[in-house]
């Protein structure tokens, strides 16, 4: 819970001056539309502004219809939206005297872009956001996760997105758990909303191999195809490639790849598959034809 304040400054990739929820992270700042508070006060509710954590109480925007990407100008800061909504582990006091809160599904999260003073009455504007396509990339490895073995194949695959383009929003290091990959999977769908995963490891024969397993338990649609034609493009490399399980699926509009874990094969597998990917996410996100 948060209080309210006359006017603040916003610190550049940082957040709210002073604010414990400031860092080096994709959630400087949280916002919430004022109308949606109102309604929410209209059940008997009775809360105050900051009683859900936001920074900004937001008259006028329904930031509910806006993609992550979109700019906000307030004052002198500008704002890049990182997330719609977010995972309660544990409810808050409103709660458990309402039954119910509207931060995790109400409630928007944005970096600070450009720092500047902010006050009660500055008016926000709404900008768009970046052409460049998001992305994310998680590595998956028990031996890399506990700082036993270092992670190659993940930053190997992040610089081929960033090479080919993409901006790489998010690079995550999971241990072979199933939970937390598929936790962490939609979280990147739908809430972060980047048009790309890409995940290296867990593809193969071990038993602690649940990559496959996890992407598809949060798939909505198969994307066969570019599972197969990477199989048998490496295939032309080595037999062994008929062994990878990794899979390639849609959720939303997010495409998500399994790739595995070596850094050769993230390279071979990437070179051959960025050239034609970029057709397919854009008709996947409504923007370009079949």
């Amino acid at each position: 819970e948060k209080h309210e304040i006359t006017q603040g400054r916003l610190v550049e990739n940082w957040g709210l001056e002073g604010d414990a929820h400031g860092g080096d992270w994709h959630r400087q700042i949280s916002l919430l539309s004022l109308a949606r508070v109102e309604a929410f006060n209209a059940s008997g509710a009775d809360v105050k502004p900051g009683a859900f954590g936001e920074n900004l109480l937001v008259s006028g925007i329904d930031f509910s219809g806006l993609p992550v990407g979109t700019r906000l100008k307030v004052g002198d800061a500008l704002l890049e939206l990182t997330q719609i909504g977010k995972q309660c582990h544990t409810h808050c006091k409103i709660y458990h005297r309402m039954g119910d809160c509207i931060m995790p599904r109400e409630g928007v999260f944005a970096r600070v872009l450009k720092g500047g003073m902010v006050q009660i009455g500055d008016g926000m504007e709404i900008l768009p956001g970046e052409d460049a396509p998001r992305a994310a990339v998680i590595t998956l490895s028990d031996r890399c996760s506990s700082g036993q073995r270092q992670d190659l194949g993940g930053p190997l695959a992040a610089e081929f997105l960033e090479k080919a383009g993409y901006r790489v929003d998010a690079k995550l290091l999971l241990p072979d758990e199933r939970d937390q990959l598929q936790e962490a999977l939609i979280d990147l769908c739908d809430r972060r909303q980047v048009r790309l995963i890409v995940t290296t490891g867990g593809t193969g024969f071990s038993p602690r191999d649940i990559t496959p397993e996890a992407t598809l338990a949060v798939a909505e649609r198969n994307a066969p195809g570019i599972a197969e034609a990477l199989r048998a493009e490496s295939m032309k490399t080595t037999p062994r490639a008929m062994l990878s399980r990794g899979v390639s699926v849609i959720r939303g509009r997010t495409l998500i790849v399994n790739l595995p874990g070596s850094p050769k094969a993230v390279e071979e597998y990437l070179s051959f598959l960025l050239p034609t990917l970029s057709h397919g996410l854009e008709i996947l996100s409504g923007q370009g034809d079949a």
